[in-house]
């Protein structure tokens, strides 16, 4: 039994190395991709595409998973896909260069994000239901499996940075090929996950698995996920626009030869290193504070993320931004995963893929397409891309309005969100 858990653990650490890593290759640097080919005014528009795919793919994925295809067998095709549609995409750039078409570039993303959003939910389910397979609670366990995932993440990103992928479509491919390289592992060494075994059809809900919705009838779990959206908004902000902020310091000549500005994919990584430590605090903090207070500590989090932003530089003040890169951790952990281990629990196991496709919907969903639409706008007022002066004034106000709207959604969480804990 010992060497059964071991080699369950091993592999689930494996996936959610590989599932990360993938999306790391990308989604930090991308922005600086389409600054450098002139689409910098559509970055919003790119990372928004993740959010509105996400409004409906996982919760389809995770129905499939849960009724009719053993969700390993769903998770492993959808990687599949995805890699095609990526390596697709770099192949377009690699031969278009500067004169990349931004609708065929946008189409190839688009349907490569598609197929990769429903995964975020499908890595949970299937971590969930091996970790029953081999009787480990998921609180306990999980966030020590999950921790690498931020490490194939931060491996990626320093990966893409060193070999000079940042600017250029070499991210696609590598992303590409990372995503079928997972399909391949996922079929070949994850053990299957049994679907529901209720076939007896006694509704138009129950016929297409959308039973997780009748969650938003419990007032304690509609509230969780309507809070979830509006944090979700500030999800993709600063994974779009960080690395071109802090670039866009290099026309300055006192930031021009700094470290950050040359390496903004490693400076950023430090989120993600950051993550690594949060993640292992997650059962302490659940059971000791509960949910309400840990998604309360990560929205005062974001608020700091925001904030520091808008005060540093990559100069003096570049301890600014390392602290900002040390509250993401907090910002991110404390609500994402936290918030993933609270829906396992308050749900039934026969709904749980269909459940976590619902978080990841109201999150990466609803809240992410509203938050980079939103911030897009609000970057667009204040930066100009066209321009050659500095936008340090611009970058900072941008900043300054993402922390006040984490504060206010801070504030309305604390007196409106009502979950009592049992330590």
């Amino acid at each position: 039994m010992d060497s059964e858990i071991t080699g369950m653990k091993f592999r689930l650490t494996v996936m959610n190395f590989l599932q990360f890593g993938a999306w790391g290759a990308y989604l930090t640097s991308m922005g600086t991709y389409l600054w450098s080919i002139g689409l910098g005014t559509n970055i919003g528009i790119f990372y928004a595409m993740q959010g509105i795919v996400s409004l409906f793919m996982p919760a389809l994925m995770g129905i499939i998973a849960d009724r009719w295809i053993q969700a390993n067998k769903v998770y492993s095709l959808s990687h599949c896909l995805c890699g095609i549609f990526f390596l697709a995409a770099g192949y377009y750039g690699m031969i278009s260069g500067k004169d990349v078409n931004l609708y065929i570039l946008f189409t190839l993303y688009s349907l490569s994000v598609a197929f990769y959003m429903p995964t975020l939910a499908l890595a949970n389910s299937v971590a969930y239901t091996c970790l029953d397979m081999v009787r480990l609670d998921p609180i306990r366990y999980f966030p020590s499996i999950r921790i690498f995932g931020t490490i194939g993440f931060i491996c990626t990103m320093w990966i893409t940075d060193v070999f000079g992928f940042q600017s250029n479509h070499n991210q696609f491919i590598f992303s590409g090929i990372l995503e079928l390289l997972l399909a391949l592992y996922i079929f070949t060494l994850i053990p299957p996950c049994p679907t529901s075994k209720d076939n007896k059809i006694t509704s138009l809900v129950n016929a297409f698995g959308l039973r997780a919705f009748t969650l938003f009838k419990e007032k304690k779990i509609a509230l969780f996920f309507i809070f979830s959206m509006l944090l979700g908004v500030s999800l993709q902000i600063t994974n779009g626009y960080a690395n071109p902020f802090i670039t866009s310091f290099k026309d300055i000549p006192e930031y021009t030869n700094t470290f950050g500005v040359n390496h903004a994919n490693i400076l950023i990584s430090l989120s993600q290193i950051s993550e690594t430590l949060c993640i292992l605090l997650i059962p302490f903090a659940l059971k000791r504070f509960g949910i309400k207070r840990v998604m309360l500590i990560a929205m005062l989090a974001w608020v700091l993320r925001f904030g520091l932003f808008g005060l540093g530089n990559p100069g003096p003040k570049v301890w600014m931004f390392v602290l900002s890169m040390i509250v993401y951790g907090v910002a991110f952990d404390f609500f994402n995963i936290s918030g993933s281990l609270f829906v396992n629990k308050e749900t039934d196991p026969s709904i749980r893929s269909s459940a976590q496709g619902l978080f990841v919907l109201m999150t990466n969903g609803i809240g992410a397409t509203i938050g980079t639409l939103s911030a897009q706008a609000v970057v667009n007022h204040f930066v100009h891309s066209n321009s050659m002066i500095p936008q340090v004034e611009g970058w900072s106000y941008t900043w300054f309005v993402f922390a006040a709207y984490a504060l206010v959604v801070a504030i309305l969480f604390a007196v409106v969100f009502r979950y009592k804990h049992e330590k």
